[in-house]
């Protein structure tokens, strides 16, 4: 499908037809990605999309353990650190 660009100020713009919008779920804010000398548009993802699955995956592998449990305290810490 070909659509005309139009002037949006100083920018240019699209019209994109509303059967397109809905096969692609786009609701009123996207993403765009350059990808060579093509631009993709896809739906915006929400905040912390996908963490729920990844940090599952985490806790599969065992990659969800705490860095600062049973260390030794630094010369740093036990010097400069305050409390």
């Amino acid at each position: 499908m070909k659509v005309n660009l139009i002037r949006i100020g100083n920018s240019k713009g699209i019209r994109i037809p509303k059967p397109l919008i809905e096969q692609c779920g786009i609701g009123e804010t996207v993403e765009i990605t350059v990808r060579g000398n093509v631009l993709e548009l896809s739906p915006a993802r929400k905040p912390r999309e996908g963490w729920e699955e990844a940090f599952k995956e985490m806790a599969r592998r065992g990659d969800d353990v705490l860095l600062d449990g049973e260390e030794e305290a630094s010369d740093w810490d036990k010097t400069e650190w305050r409390w």
